[in-house]
C-alpha cells in the first residue's frame, strides 16, 4: 500500500512537470522583459554564491546526516543518512518544478508566488533578477534550493528512529510545499507581506529555524514517545560521527550565512565573522553551563552549543556588529540548553535529537535579538534595532515570529494528521525494536546491533 502511494506521487510529479513546463511557456510569452542583462553579472560574485551553493548543500549532506546519525542509536543509522539523501533528490525537484515560483515568483496579493517559475521558466542562468542583482538567476535560484532541502531535513531530528519511510517522503513533500514555500515567500519573497512590513531575516532564522523547529515540536507530539523513552534510551551510538556533522555544519555555515549577502565584499565579510564569533560563544557557553550544572563539559554538551549558536546568529549574522555576535552566540548557549536540559525532560516530550530545543528555540532568540542588536551602521540596507532606539524593528520582529509559530504549528498538525491517515506515520513496534535500518531498507551500517 505505502509503495503505490510512493510511486503514485512520482507519478504526479513526472506529470506536474510537464504540465507546469506547458503551462510556464505560454507565461513567458506575456511576461515583462528583464530590466537586468548579462553584462549586470559579476563573476566574483557568481564565484562566491557558487561555492556558497556547494557549502550549504554539504551541510546537509554529510554535516546534518553524520551530525544526526551519530546521535541515534546504531541500528537507526541508515536511516536517518538516507532519509538526508533522499530529502537532498525529494526537495530539489520539487524546487524546480513548482517550489521556487511559489516562494520568489510574482507575488499574489502578499502570500504566495505565482506559477511563472514553474519548471524553471523566465529564470535565465545568463541574467540577473532583482533578488540578486549581481548573479544569474539561476545561480540565485539553486542557492535558495539548498536552503529549501535543509529545513525539512532538520525536522528529522524530532521523530527519528520512529517514523516510516513512506511517511517522511509524503509528509516531508507536502511541508516543503505547504508550509517552507508561504512562509518563504512572506519573508524573503518581493511583495511578501512580512518582507512589506520590514522583517529582517538575513539567512533563515525565521523562514529555516524558526519554521522547522517548530514542525519539530509538532511532529515529536503527535507521533509520541520512542518505546522506553525516557528510561531505556541509550546515548549516542557514535559521538565522533556526530562531531564530524557539527563540523561540518560549522564549515557549511559560512555558505548558508556570508552566502546570503550574494555578493562578494564587506557584508559577507561581516556575517562570515558574525557566524564563526556566535559559534564559538554557544559552543564555549553550553560547556559551562555543562560544568556548572553537572560538574563536566561534554562533547555532546559542546557540539550542541556550536550549532545552537549558529542556528541563533543566522537571522542576525548580516546586521549585528561582531560584539553583539558573541552577545548573541552567549545567549544562545544559555537558552536552548535550559529548553534541552530542563524544560524538555519536565514536561517528557520526545524531541530526539533536540530540534526543537536547538533550532526552534535558536530562531526565535535570533529573530528577537536580530531587534534588539541589528544596526545600519553594519548593514545599510537593515535597520536600527531596539538598542539603537528603534522599537519598531522589534515589534515587526515580534509579530514575524508569533504569525511563523502560528502558521507552523497549524499546518504541519494538520499534515502529519494527513500523512498518518493514508499511510500511518509511525512504524511498529516490532520495526522500532529492531531498527529502521533493516525493517525500512534491509541494509545495516553496522554488523553488530543493539
Amino acid at each position: 500500500m505505502q509503495q503505490r502511494i510512493v510511486l503514485a506521487a512520482l507519478v504526479v510529479l513526472a506529470v506536474l512537470a510537464m504540465t507546469i513546463g506547458a503551462s510556464a511557456q505560454q507565461v513567458a510569452a506575456s511576461a515583462a522583459p528583464a530590466v537586468l542583462s548579462a553584462k549586470d553579472v559579476s563573476a566574483g560574485d557568481t564565484a562566491w554564491v557558487s561555492i556558497s551553493t556547494g557549502l550549504v548543500l554539504l551541510m546537509t549532506i554529510p554535516g546534518l546526516a553524520f551530525f544526526y546519525g551519530g546521535l541515534v542509536r546504531r541500528k537507526n543509522v541508515l536511516s536517518i543518512l538516507m532519509q538526508c539523501f533522499m530529502m537532498m533528490c525529494l526537495i530539489t525537484l520539487q524546487w524546480v518544478l513548482f517550489g521556487y515560483s511559489l516562494a520568489f515568483g510574482p507575488d499574489v496579493k502578499g502570500l504566495i508566488g505565482n506559477l511563472a517559475w514553474a519548471g524553471l521558466q523566465n529564470v535565465s542562468a545568463d541574467t540577473p533578477s532583482a533578488y540578486a542583482p549581481t548573479i544569474p538567476h539561476q545561480m540565485f535560484m539553486i542557492f535558495q534550493m539548498m536552503f529549501a532541502v535543509i529545513t525539512p531535513a532538520l525536522i528529522v531530528g524530532a521523530f527519528a528512529e520512529r517514523m516510516k519511510f513512506a511517511a517522511f517522503a509524503i509528509f516531508s513533500l507536502l511541508w516543503a510545499t505547504f508550509v517552507y514555500d508561504p512562509i518563504c515567500h512572506w519573508v524573503w519573497g518581493k511583495g511578501g507581506f512580512l518582507n512589506t512590513m520590514g522583517v529582517l531575516d538575513f539567512a533563515g532564522g525565521t523562514v529555516v529555524h524558526i519554521n522547522a523547529g517548530i514542525a519539530s515540536l509538532v511532529a515529536a507530539l503527535v507521533i509520541g514517545k520512542r518505546l522506553g523513552y525516557p528510561n531505556r534510551m541509550s546515548p549516542p551510538h557514535n559521538l565522533p560521527f556526530a562531531t564530524l556533522g557539527a563540523g561540518l555544519l560549522w564549515f557549511g555555515w559560512f555558505g548558508f550565512n556570508a552566502g546570503s549577502a550574494l555578493s562578494a565584499g564587506g557584508l559577507s565579510t561581516r556575517a562570515f565573522v558574525a557566524t564563526h564569533l556566535a559559534a564559538a560563544a554557544g559552543g564555549l557557553t553550553w560547556a559551562v553551563m555543562d560544568m556548572v550544572a553537572n560538574k563536566r563539559a561534554t562533547v555532546l554538551g559542546i557540539i550542541s552549543g556550536g550549532v545552537a549558536g549558529l542556528a541563533t546568529i543566522t537571522q542576525a549574522a548580516g546586521y549585528v556588529t561582531p560584539m553583539a555576535a558573541i552577545a548573541i552566540g552567549i545567549i544562545a548557549g544559555i537558552v536552548p540548553w535550559i529548553f534541552v536540559s530542563i524544560i524538555k525532560p519536565k514536561f517528557g516530550y520526545d524531541d530526539a535529537l533536540d530540534a526543537f530545543g536547538v533550532h526552534g528555540i535558536g530562531g526565535i532568540l535570533g529573530a528577537l535579538l536580530t531587534g534588539v542588536f541589528a544596526c545600519k551602521a553594519v548593514n545599510s540596507a537593515g535597520a536600527d534595532g531596539l538598542l539603537y532606539g528603534n522599537f519598531h524593528l522589534f515589534k515587526v520582529q515580534c509579530i514575524a515570529v508569533v504569525v511563523t509559530i502560528t502558521y507552523a504549528f497549524v499546518v504541519s498538525f494538520i499534515l502529519l494528521r494527513l500523512v498518518d491517515a493514508l499511510v500511518g506515520l509511525r512504524a511498529d513496534a516490532q520495526s522500532e525494536r529492531i531498527g529502521l535500518d533493516l525493517t525500512d531498507h534491509r541494509e545495516t551500517g553496522y554488523t553488530v546491533l543493539d
